[in-house]
């Protein structure tokens, strides 16, 4: 087993002191480690928020992106190296908001990436807006009168476009989230991890008390992670917050249903190049 701080980033991280994004970076160095994963082969993928600078926060290769597209780069990552073990992070606001139609198709296609979602139920880098996550009637900076939308279900969403592994934590419990990362970045598919990280700053409601007290392990609890109706019981839960993993079912992932297309990715490809033209592109750009 390898250590998590081979995954120590020279950069420490900017977040508010007591924000939930600790946690997760705690967490999937962890998780990393315990999985034995070269940094090498390691890609971290984002888009834009308070939790998408995490990429510069952790020793793997990384891309911060766009609002909303780490998910297609993702994609694109994966398919052109099948060997990377690639996992792409961000926000409730990136990724269920301006990203939510690439999450869906991302999850029907079945690419074999993990994506974690720091789901704080508020815009925390832009100062406190409603996000798509964020309660009925909460009071934030663009809704003073209370939110007059239904925050949307990450999980129902989830399964039912066909994703095969659909799972929720809470950052304040590292020892269920790090078994949770690892089963993620096992399976064999798109997994999907949303997780309850409370921004102390700007959300007063959801904070990390709330999940102390409302959340529940449903996999100890006995949950059939095989029963997609079951899954969907516990995603509409009202008397409690299920946490763990709800639903997991492997099948041909994307790369196995184009073996002939991509049977030799992107990397292994010769460059094309004479020695001489790579010289003066170098030359170019460097």
């Amino acid at each position: 087993m390898s250590e998590a701080k081979q995954f120590d980033s020279a950069t420490h991280p900017d977040w508010c002191p007591g924000c939930g994004d600790f946690g997760l970076l705690a967490a999937l160095k962890k998780a990393y480690a315990g999985l034995n994963i070269d940094p090498n082969q390691m890609m971290t993928v984002s888009g834009i928020g308070c939790s998408s600078n995490l990429p510069g926060f952790i020793n793997t290769y990384g891309l911060h992106t766009l609002h909303g597209r780490s998910l297609p780069i993702a994609q694109g990552v994966k398919l052109a190296n099948h060997r990377m073990t690639v996992v792409a992070v961000g926000g409730d606001g990136d990724g269920y908001g301006i990203g939510v139609g690439h999450l869906v198709h991302a999850m029907r296609r079945n690419i074999d990436i993990t994506y974690v979602v720091m789901n704080n139920a508020i815009y925390g880098l832009t100062t406190g807006q409603t996000s798509p996550t964020s309660g009925l009637g909460m009071k934030t900076k663009s809704t003073p009168f209370g939110n007059p939308e239904l925050p949307i279900n990450p999980l129902t969403l989830a399964l039912g476009s066909g994703c095969g592994f659909v799972a929720r934590a809470y950052t304040g419990h590292i020892p269920q989230l790090v078994e949770i990362l690892q089963k993620a970045v096992q399976h064999q598919g798109f997994a999907l991890v949303d997780t309850f990280s409370p921004c102390v700053t700007f959300n007063t409601i959801n904070t990390h008390e709330f999940y102390k007290k409302n959340t529940k392990d449903i996999n100890k609890a006995g949950h059939d992670v095989s029963d997609i109706h079951a899954a969907f019981h516990e995603a509409m839960r009202e008397d409690y917050i299920a946490t763990g993993i709800f639903y997991q079912n492997e099948r041909p992932c994307y790369e196995e249903s184009e073996r002939e297309t991509l049977a030799k990715p992107l990397v292994d490809h010769e460059l094309g190049l004479s020695l001489d033209q790579h010289n003066k592109l170098t030359a170019e750009f460097v």
